[in-house]
This record gives structure tokens, sequence and C-alpha cells, in this order.
């Protein structure tokens, strides 16, 4: 396992974080495993040198939270770092379950410690942008769960540039914590972070954890056996990316004829040329199965010339903003 220093936090997590969404409750999406395969996805990870994991209150309403709280329980708590987020409303009949209001984020983060097991989180971050809320209320709010010792850093997920650039702005004006890491959508199939976001975070020293670094399995097999899959087949359509828009697919076969070359897995080479990118701390991976996780962690020891880096990247075209709107 690499690791690396996370934005300008001083924490060392691995290149590879284990992303946990895809275990909780299968009542939840019919593609999340049970608790008992969840706990062997993390008890491998763990072996593999994984220090990194992220999850989210709203992953299975909280099982996601629990059944990793309970697995990272049997190890050195010191050892691990552990991320979550808050914003989406966790109870129909509760509104205040939702968004960052100073009550939401208070009482949320206080039901993630809860089923984590834990006295203090790594990394709290917020899933998405609260249109309803000041962002000096919200930085307000995660500044004090700083200065309480409930979370040791604070970070946001997918926005847009101009909402994170004020949000930076704010709490250097009101000398407040800031956010520390940009948990994006980024990955060979949707580019358009680099124009904004990237170069902001890079200017800022941000750490930078992508979701979704192989396009929830399009960067994973040609792009004819996509629905074959269990998640490709339950998504609807609100749930879909422009991932074969725009040179999308050519992409997807370019990828697919290095790998042959190389003798690797596609994702490896997908995820090989997210590590390449400067910007990029450590992408979040998703998985349902301990092979593909084996396969992600390989990554990292996969090489990319730059010209291959350009030949995997020449047929993008810009695509719909997607992920945060």
């Amino acid at each position: 396992m690499e690791y690396t220093t996370l934005g300008d936090t001083g924490m060392k997590v691995s290149r590879i974080a284990l992303g946990c969404m895809s275990f909780g409750d299968p009542d939840w999406r019919d593609w999340v495993l049970g608790e008992e395969d969840g706990r062997e996805l993390i008890d491998r990870a763990v072996e593999l040198g994984i220090n990194f994991f992220d999850t989210a209150n709203m992953y299975s309403r909280g099982e996601s939270e629990r059944i990793l709280g309970d697995a990272l329980a049997e190890y050195d708590r010191d050892e691990m770092v552990v991320a979550t987020k808050g914003f989406f409303q966790m109870r129909e009949d509760d509104p205040n379950s939702g968004g960052l209001s100073r009550k939401a984020l208070e009482q949320e983060l206080d039901a993630s410690l809860d089923r984590l097991g834990m006295d203090t989180i790594d990394l709290y971050q917020t899933h998405r942008w609260d249109y309803d809320t000041p962002i000096q209320t919200t930085m307000s709010a995660l500044d004090d769960a700083v200065r309480r010792g409930k979370a040791r850093y604070v970070g946001a997920s997918s926005m847009w540039a101009h909402q994170f650039a004020d949000a930076l702005h704010t709490s250097e004006r009101e000398n407040l914590e800031r956010y520390a890491t940009m948990q994006n959508h980024y990955n060979l199939l949707y580019r358009e972070e680099e124009r904004e976001m990237l170069p902001l975070t890079q200017q800022e020293n941000v750490g930078v954890i992508p979701w979704s670094p192989l396009a929830r399995g399009f960067l994973a097999r040609p792009h004819e056996e996509l629905e074959a899959t269990a998640r490709g087949q339950s998504e609807s359509d609100a749930d879909r990316h422009p991932y074969l828009d725009n040179g999308g697919r050519e992409v997807n076969e370019r990828v697919e004829e290095l790998a042959d070359e190389k003798g690797l897995k596609m994702a490896q080479i997908a995820l090989a040329w997210l590590l390449h990118k400067d910007a990029v701390d450590a992408p979040i991976v998703g998985t349902t199965s301990v092979e593909h996780l084996e396969d992600a962690v390989e990554a990292l020891d996969v090489s990319l010339s730059s010209s291959e880096m350009e030949y995997l990247e020449a047929p993008y075209e810009p695509v719909e903003v997607s992920g945060h709107r």
C-alpha cells in the first residue's frame, strides 16, 4: 500500500479509500451487500493496508455506518481514518434531519458518531450544498464540531467551484475551520471538474478524494456489457450520468484496448489514470467483491506513460454537469 498526506491536514491516508456505500441493507439498494459480506470487505481492506474508509449517514439509512463501526472496533481505532457525511434528509417525518443548518448538523453528526461507536470522526463532510442555509451558518457549526472534539477535520462533496470558493473565503474571513477536502465526481468519463474545481483545490492545497472513480462500472467492462450488472439494471434514468456521451464510448474502448495490451483489468487502467493525476489524493473505491478490491490495490503498481494518458483522454468532449445538480 502507498500512503499520502490528505491535503494540508497532515493525516496520512492510503492512496485507495474504501467506499462503504456498497454494504449495509440490501432493501435500500438491490446491489448492496449485507453485514457479513460487508465485514469481509472491510477486513480484507485492512489486510491490504487500507486505512481510509468513507461512508455517509444516508447509506442504507445508517446501516453502513453501523457495520463499519462494528468492524473497525476490532482494530486499533487510532490507525484508521474514518470519514462520513451528512446533508440528505434521514427521516421522512423530520425535515430537520437533513440540510446543513446548525440543528441538522449537530444532531446528525451525533447520530453518526453513535452508529459508528466513535467519539470523534476524522473527517466530517457536507454531502451537498444547502441552498436554504447561509454558508456562514454551516461553517460556524462545523467549526464548533471541531472545537468540541467531535470532528478532526471537515470536508465537502460535489458543488460548483464558486460555492466552494465562497465557503473557503467565509472560513478565512470569520476565522472558522475551513474545508480540508473535496469529494467530487471525477473519472476518465467525467472530467468537467478539471475546468474549475481541481485548479481551485490545488491552489488552496485541498485534498481531493474522488467518488465514482470507475464511473459506476462504466470503466470496468466493455460498454456493451454494462446493462448486465445488477447496479446497471436497478438504476433509474435519474441516477445515470453522461458517461457514454460525447466520446465516452471511444474512451471505454481505449481503456479496454490498453488493458488487453498490458494484461490488466479495465478497472486497473482507469484507476491508474486517476492515480497519475497530481490533484488526486485518494480515489474512493466502492465494490461488492473482494477480488475487485484486490484489483484496485494492484492498480497502484500500474505505470502509464504520458502518451498513454493522452491516448485515453483524447476522445473526451464536454458533457453536461452531473453529480450535484
